[in-house]
């Protein structure tokens, strides 16, 4: 590891252009580290039935392995920014790395349900110094001109990983077994960890270290809380004494955070962050947006192999369209931001999202692929190749040098938010109740994807009202840098935070 954080370049280097040598390997660095945490939140998807049946898995449990990683990185998420903004980003990025490959292992070999979740909540401490670490790292070692086309070829490229990544997890389940999955990304971390050393870091403020225990507490048992009485309510009754107390214990947690944060000279999360319209808002939106994202990705996979009949390489395959056209709009959309801003591409990418979702909510049994799936991938792929990199963009205004790591990591925290959250209400979206998700999904299918449709025109219009083109009204008094950054890019559909 101390290769690793021992570079050519030594930190206090100037910031870099996008095609200088250096400019090329902090692009290879964080599409790689991003291809690992789309990979560990979306590929599990097309393993579900496989864990499921070789586990002897309850809906619950199956629930959790999904759904335990995702509120492990949105939990920890806010103290890895401070990480970042304390240690530098390089050297967080190569220990969260360093975490989801000891995890990923651990998660192949797991003999039971309960030790495959456990493995996963390692791999979400992992995934949660690596998401904000990663991005943050991007944009603060950037010359600032390069920034948005920067992020855009990053999100084209990172997404490259969520095209082939479903297919190839597919092909493993129906070849070989469910556990190599999760051996997916280990040649990707190894490489990521290779090409970090020839990445600099710029000199910037650090922050002091946020000794912020009850803030960080409260985030773990708050969201872990609520997520648990979201994932047992379908199944034990929404009014039942556990779910009532886990959600009503979840609720005052995260109630109580800003009050807590708001007393303590260090704060794991600083409150003048969201004095920005501009950041609220597309925080807003960013749980919206992609918790819509997160359960229609993983209903379409299921709605294949459970309905359609589709194999699980078939079903991890179908949704690659949407991520080729997704890799080919994406580095244009990081153009047209400069030249149109943010908001009305934002706008038009979330309905076009919302109009695919309607249209794949028709593939029901004995749809044929090219009618049914092919036209809804097709336009999802053009809705978030408009919208993602605008979205990311809007927020690279709200912060200074030195609250990029924390910004960063708020966004993504919203979007990982927004996806455990969605994912934790499938089973209650489609009816499944106690019963199998298969059984539910014949008549429950259909109107899940109508009202995660929904999601999407309520982003679309919290964009159209509540954010602007205007760069100075994106600028808060919160830091004392002239310089404006972005925070990360949430997880693309699953195929953010």
């Amino acid at each position: 590891m101390s290769q690793v954080l021992d570079p050519p370049a030594q930190d206090g280097a100037a910031l870099v252009a996008l095609g200088s040598r250096a400019g090329a390997a902090l692009i290879a660095t964080t599409v790689l580290a991003s291809m690992v945490g789309f990979l560990d939140a979306s590929v599990v998807n097309v393993a579900v039935p496989a864990i499921g049946r070789d586990l002897g898995a309850s809906v619950g449990a199956i629930q959790w392995t999904l759904t335990g990683y995702l509120v492990t990185v949105a939990a920890l998420l806010l103290l890895s920014g401070a990480l970042a903004d304390r240690f530098g980003r390089r050297r967080t990025l190569a220990a969260g790395l360093g975490v989801m490959l000891v995890a990923s292992v651990l998660c192949s070999l797991a003999p039971s349900a309960g030790t495959l979740i456990a493995a996963r909540v390692v791999q979400g401490a992992g995934a949660a110094l690596v998401v904000p670490s990663s991005l943050a790292l991007l944009n603060g070692t950037l010359q600032v001109d390069d920034r948005a086309r920067g992020i855009g070829i990053w999100a084209g490229l990172a997404t490259i990983g969520t095209t082939v990544g479903p297919y190839a997890g597919g092909w493993l389940v129906d070849h070989v077994s469910w556990r190599a999955v999760f051996l997916l990304n280990l040649p990707l971390i190894l490489a990521g960890l290779a090409v970090l050393r020839r990445v600099p870091e710029p000199a910037a403020e650090r922050r002091a270290l946020s000794l912020d225990v009850a803030g960080a507490l409260l985030a773990v048992v708050g969201l872990g809380a609520l997520i648990y009485g979201l994932n047992a309510g379908s199944g034990s009754g929404w009014l039942s004494a556990g779910v009532v107390a886990s959600v009503a214990a979840g609720a005052v947690c995260l109630a109580s955070l800003p009050a807590v944060e708001r007393r303590l000279p260090a704060p794991m999360l600083r409150l003048a962050l969201f004095r920005s319209r501009q950041f609220d808002a597309i925080n807003i939106t960013t749980v919206l947006f992609y918790g819509a994202l997160s359960a229609a990705g993983y209903l379409l996979v299921l709605q294949c192999q459970l309905e359609l009949g589709y194999s699980a390489a078939q079903a991890g395959g179908a949704l690659i369209p949407e991520s080729v056209v997704f890799v080919l709009i994406a580095p244009l959309s990081g153009r047209l931001v400069a030249a149109l801003g943010p908001r009305w591409l934002m706008v038009a990418g979330m309905l076009a999202v919302a109009a695919a979702l309607v249209w794949l909510a028709a593939a029901g049994r004995g749809a044929g692929y090219a009618s049914a799936i092919l036209p809804g991938v097709l336009l999802w792929g053009l809705g978030i190749g408009l919208a993602v990199t605008p979205l990311t963009a809007a927020v690279l205004a709200a912060v200074g040098d030195a609250d990029l790591g924390e910004a960063s990591a708020v966004n993504d925290a919203a979007s990982r938010i927004g996806g455990v959250i969605a994912i934790a209400v499938v089973p209650a979206l489609i009816g499944a109740g106690g019963g199998s998700l298969a059984g539910a999904l014949a008549d429950g299918y259909q109107p899940a994807m109508r009202i995660l449709a929904g999601l999407c025109v309520a982003g679309a219009a919290v964009t159209a009202v509540l954010v602007s083109d205007a760069r100075a009204a994106t600028t808060p008094p919160i830091a004392p840098h002239p310089q404006t950054h972005g925070c990360a890019l949430p997880e693309p559909t699953p195929r953010r935070t």
